[in-house]
């Protein structure tokens, strides 16, 4: 792959794995965000699956299983230098939406009521190794 995390590379990717109208009798994956809910093609989703993980290697270190174990979804706009990627938060949901439709990431808060206890009323969310 050799891409850099950007909103472009993201962008391009979630909307490749996304089922068409047409595409209803494909196999498919549904996953649920913070403020979306998608379907996912799973032929293309596993095609992009290496590409996926490692976009998910270049977040901070705080976000892997095994760096930190899961930050706050507000933290995620940072790559693992410390150089903003993003300034959408639609973006940083689509790239945790690819990984947790290949079972690379999940969230550490799945219950929607708690996440108002946490920083920013955000999720936080893990890498998986």
């Amino acid at each position: 792959m050799g891409y850099r995390l950007t909103s472009r590379i993201v962008t391009l990717i979630f909307s490749e794995c996304l089922i068409g109208y047409q595409e209803e009798d494909q196999a498919t994956s549904k996953i649920e965000g913070i403020t979306m809910a998608v379907v996912f093609h799973t032929g293309r989703l596993n095609a992009r699956r290496g590409d996926i993980i490692e976009l998910l290697a270049e977040l901070p270190v705080d976000f892997q299983q095994s760096g930190g174990g899961g930050m706050s979804f507000l933290n995620a706009c940072l790559d693992k230098n410390g150089v903003q990627w993003t300034d959408l938060h639609q973006v940083i949901e689509k790239l945790f939406l690819l990984g947790m439709a290949i079972g690379k990431v999940t969230c550490l808060a799945p219950q929607r009521e708690a996440w108002t206890k946490l920083p920013g009323g955000m999720p936080y969310y893990v890498v998986l190794n």
